[in-house]
């Protein structure tokens, strides 16, 4: 009996003692910041930009203090599911287009965010939602020629998209028009112009929702693809220019009338060089002091 008490009181004491060597704690981790959320306050939203001196040598712009460079938003085209709303645009300069843009709101309109980052010298042109999952948004760089084609391919609804280039190879051109059946067959022509690589229309077709494109067939003259309007899910939506607002408005259809959602002003900053500023001069420095005569070791009146 003693020898089993005492084995239940050591067990006991063992239970609530300390673990020797308890595992290490992982550090917390920082929470990253979000995207940036626009909130539509009834004025004309205006879209974060700050230019840089590298944005103006590669545009080649020639802006100083006095005269800088106006920037601005242009929408391209709008698509909506539910009360999900898709804008593509860019923002250029005069004469060059500076970054592509994409933003999207969940609620109306009430707020927006940019799911994909900005690329520099890059045109958004199309897009088609076939449902509330899938979606395609047909591009290029532009800069200096069009050339480079790709899709931006959504299967979250739009939360999150994924760059896919149509030409292995690269090359001159640009997405013409594209239409998908479903989630996973649709079919684009390439239009070559002038980049003298082939034929100068091209029919590509993809079984894998854009994943990877055959092409089926070349031509000089143009290619039409039946039902090729990939901005015909806005219907009841339209972007219209207001010049009082000197912005894009987005508008929904009410019966007779257009009711404004949301507006996004056109001019949105200025490129300029960062002011040089000439630093102060420097205080002259104090001058120092005469150095002390050393003592004489010559008593006074005696003769050197």
């Amino acid at each position: 009996m003693r020898l089993a008490a005492a084995l239940l009181l050591a067990c006991a004491i063992k239970a609530q003692a300390p673990p020797e060597n308890p595992a290490p704690k992982e550090p917390e981790k920082a929470e990253e910041p979000g995207p940036v959320v626009l909130h539509n306050t009834g004025k004309p939203i205006t879209v974060p930009f700050t230019c840089t001196e590298d944005d103006m040598q590669w545009a080649g712009m020639s802006c100083s203090e006095e005269q800088p460079c106006p920037v601005y938003l242009e929408v391209s085209s709008m698509e909506t599911v539910g009360n999900r709303i898709v804008l593509l645009g860019n923002l250029h300069s005069e004469s060059t287009t500076l970054y592509s843009m994409l933003l999207t709101s969940e609620d109306g309109g009430a707020t927006w965010q940019e799911p994909y980052e900005r690329m520099r010298g890059v045109a958004l042109d199309h897009m088609q939602l076939v449902d509330f999952q899938n979606g395609w948004i047909s591009g290029e760089t532009t800069v200096p020629v069009a050339r480079d084609p790709f899709f931006l391919i959504t299967s979250d609804g739009g939360k999150s998209w994924r760059l896919r280039p149509v030409l292995a190879e690269g090359g001159g051109g640009a997405i013409q028009q594209f239409h998908f059946e479903s989630a996973a067959n649709g079919a684009m022509v390439i239009d070559r112009m002038e980049s003298g690589d082939s034929a100068r229309y091209e029919l590509f077709e993809t079984p894998n929702g854009g994943e990877t494109w055959m092409i089926r067939r070349t031509s000089e003259q143009p290619i039409t693809l039946p039902r090729a309007d990939p901005d015909a899910g806005s219907f009841g939506w339209r972007v219209r220019a207001d010049a009082r607002l000197k912005s894009f408005v987005i508008e929904r259809r009410h019966g007779e009338k257009w009711m404004a959602v949301a507006s996004f002003l056109v001019e949105i900053g200025t490129c300029r060089p960062v002011p040089h500023v000439v630093p102060p001069p420097e205080p002259p420095a104090e001058a120092a002091p005469a150095p002390e005569k050393a003592p004489s070791l010559t008593k006074p009146g005696a003769k050197p």
